[in-house]
């Protein structure tokens, strides 16, 4: 089967405490089923700027906001498979698209040093942002382990668990040990619902029923603000309100 490239909808961020994410996961019961890779160890490389334009601009909250990061759903070696991916948010809707190559390919690719051997309409965007940003380099390793879900409704709903979620700036590799300081405490959960719409009527009750609300969370941003505060060279972030990071 060939993975998903598009991706348009809405993704919610709540954290969670263990109670509150096992009431979840019993309202669940009957909606939901856990996808076919079950609980999985995400590995990321998010590209920047020297300065960390990109991920400035992000917490900044504009109406508009881009990422470009690599990502693997497993350790890799270089014939292996992984994600390029484009992550981009307009007016509340996130929107994704990505390329499925071998990751020796990929990183020569965003180093540019070669092309990728397929070429499509996402390998002419992901041109557009190298260019555009220029000398773009890797830049933060995050990795942590995720339970999908997917809906056993017609809708496309989600709803991904991530825990031991971990940040690192150095062996920038999707072929490296998962290691790396914690952004979360060992008793949160992050949640995110991820939908084309509304959240069922079911999600919303527990929601409610629980007390949880929805927060800002990003787990590249929050990579950043702590290496803010370990080098106060760091350009700072003018922090605004109206907006939900991704």
């Amino acid at each position: 089967m060939n993975p998903q490239t598009v991706f348009k909808r809405y993704e919610l961020k709540y954290l969670l405490t263990p109670q509150q994410k096992q009431k979840v996961l019993e309202a669940m019961s009957g909606h939901m089923q856990l996808d076919e890779y079950g609980r999985t160890i995400i590995r990321n490389i998010y590209y920047d700027t020297d300065n960390f334009r990109l991920i400035r601009a992000s917490l900044e909250r504009p109406l508009y906001k881009e990422k470009l990061r690599v990502r693997s759903y497993d350790r890799v070696g270089p014939s292996d498979k992984i994600f390029i991916e484009i992550k981009k948010k307009y007016d509340g809707v996130v929107y994704k698209r990505r390329i499925h190559i071998p990751e020796e390919e990929a990183m020569d690719y965003l180093a540019g040093s070669r092309r990728p051997r397929k070429q499509n309409q996402i390998t002419e965007e992901i041109d557009y942002f190298l260019s555009f940003y220029k000398e773009l380099k890797p830049k933060v390793f995050l990795t942590y382990e995720r339970e999908a879900y997917y809906s056993t409704d017609p809708e496309e709903f989600r709803v991904t668990f991530d825990e031991n979620i971990l940040w690192r700036e150095t062996g920038l590799s999707l072929q490296s040990d998962v290691y790396g300081m914690p952004i979360l405490s060992p008793e949160q959960t992050l949640m995110e619902l991820k939908t084309p719409g509304a959240i069922p009527l079911w999600m919303v009750n527990i929601l409610s029923a629980e007390g949880i609300r929805k927060t800002t969370f990003s787990k590249y941003g929050n990579a950043y603000r702590a290496i803010c505060n370990r080098d106060k060279n760091i350009l700072p972030v003018k922090e605004k309100t109206n907006e939900y990071n991704i």
